[in-house]
């Protein structure tokens, strides 16, 4: 039996979930944001992000190993979104009339992380530390387009067919996405969304259709 009197109070904070670790880098990664774009990357310190978070610079640089890398969480939100309504893909429909009932630039849809996100998109444009993590996310994205053209298909995930058609995917995704953003500037309105909606699906559907024409 154990005894009470002898047991000794736990100290410390209690261990962090990996759902509040989550929560909290992607609310580090929101400030960040807000960040960069009013100041400017080069301006903006880890010590200020965390200031703005209401945590400690030891646990930002926990969460991230350079400053640049704090857009991860967000970046990460928008190739999600794709990949969580590809997986959703049903059979009997046509991709391009399956993105166009169920594609959100971020999931849940949220119009303050749609412009967070597209504000990332732009800032890449004149900051090169961003578009390489920007770009690196969406190269490990075509491993999950991949997956699910591949079940599609009938194919290895590995085939060349599958591998060309989720990289060009990816690449209609990204010229799609960074259209988006700078049509989005002055705010995201539901018209703009729809708008990128419609291009991106029917720019698929003409690039899927033009690969799996038989040579």
């Amino acid at each position: 039996m154990t005894d009470v009197a002898t047991e000794k109070p736990r100290r410390g904070r209690p261990p962090v979930s990996d759902e509040q670790r989550q929560r909290q880098r992607l609310d580090l990664s929101r400030h960040a944001v807000r960040l960069f774009t009013e100041q400017g990357v080069a301006a903006t310190s880890g010590e200020q992000i965390a200031q703005a978070a209401g945590v400690s610079e030891r646990t930002f640089w926990r969460y991230f190993p350079h400053k640049e890398s704090c857009v991860e969480p967000l970046l990460t939100k928008m190739v999600d979104a794709f990949c969580v309504v590809l997986r959703a893909w049903p059979p009997e429909l046509e991709l391009i009339d399956h993105l166009r009932a169920a594609y959100s630039p971020v999931l849940p849809s949220s119009d303050e992380d749609v412009d967070a996100v597209l504000a990332v998109v732009r800032l890449t444009h004149d900051e090169p530390a961003l578009r390489a993590a920007y770009l690196v996310l969406r190269e490990r994205a075509e491993d999950a387009l991949a997956e699910v053209l591949a079940r599609r298909l009938g194919q290895p995930a590995d085939a060349i067919e599958v591998r060309v058609q989720a990289a060009a995917m990816s690449a209609v995704l990204r010229v799609a996405t960074d259209d988006v953003a700078q049509a989005a500037v002055e705010g995201v309105t539901t018209e703009t969304l729809e708008r990128h909606r419609e291009q991106m699906a029917s720019a698929l559907n003409r690039v899927l259709r033009g690969l799996s024409q038989p040579r």
